[in-house]
């Protein structure tokens, strides 16, 4: 298998459990060329080279595939940036239906034309997720809400569980031990409806990092109210 990281994203999702197609595992050499390409020009990401964007940025995403059911799932992927976890995981799982949000319109901008390259179809919204989540249109109509932000859970929980149907799932991708910030997102948990559903660990292949996905369902209806402005959040967490 030819291309720079083709053959890394290929074998290490076989190590993760995920059957990639060899046009899949193609389609990110064309996405890593694209990043090279572009994304200096938007700041979308410090971590550069072929080795390191495969195994952090593209199977660090494909791993979240084994954590919950993707298959023909409504997903959104909130502060989506340089497209992750959203993107690989649409290129892993063409069957998802996919959302991007992000407040920026140069990323946004990005994220459309990235898509349009590697004839991906997806929905792009600009927006703060604290706005977005009260558009009647989308609120609460996502089965799997997606965010990789460095933001603490229980703020995180605000942003995106509001995003997410009865029923549905809201995955944080976290560092290796998250029980700290799922004790302190427990009232934040309950007031917008949800539980939690479970920790899925896993460690990026050919790395020794280990990461988490902290999986919260949505359990029944948010308050109106929530998500607040953001620094309501931050003064006043739940």
């Amino acid at each position: 298998m030819s291309g720079k990281v083709a053959p890394i994203v290929f074998s290490g999702a076989k190590s993760l459990g995920v059957e990639l197609s060899p046009d899949a595992a193609a389609t990110f050499d064309a996405y890593y060329a694209l990043l090279e390409h572009k994304g200096g020009s938007v700041n979308l990401t410090a971590i550069k080279g072929a080795t390191d964007v495969a195994n952090l940025h593209f199977l660090d995403s494909i791993a979240l595939l084994k954590a919950a059911r993707f298959s023909n799932a409504r997903v959104i992927d909130i502060g989506s940036g340089a497209g992750f976890p959203g993107i690989p995981i649409k290129i892993a799982e063409p069957s998802v239906s996919l959302t991007a949000l992000d407040s920026a319109k140069k990323r946004v901008a990005f994220l459309s034309g990235l898509c349009d390259e590697l004839e991906i179809k997806a929905e792009f919204i600009q927006a703060r997720a604290e706005d977005a989540a009260h558009y009647p249109e989308i609120r609460e109509s996502y089965d799997i809400a997606l965010s990789r932000a460095v933001a603490r859970l229980n703020i995180l929980c605000e942003m995106c569980l509001p995003f997410v149907a009865v029923g549905g799932v809201f995955i944080a991708m976290k560092g290796a031990d998250p029980a700290g910030e799922i004790s302190e997102a427990g009232a934040a948990i309950e007031t917008l409806g949800a539980q939690l559903y479970g920790v899925y660990n896993y460690e990026i292949p050919g790395t020794g990092i280990a990461h988490s996905a902290v999986l919260i369902k949505k359990t029944h209806a948010a308050p109106g109210k929530y998500p607040r402005r953001y620094a309501r959040m931050l003064n006043s967490p739940l």
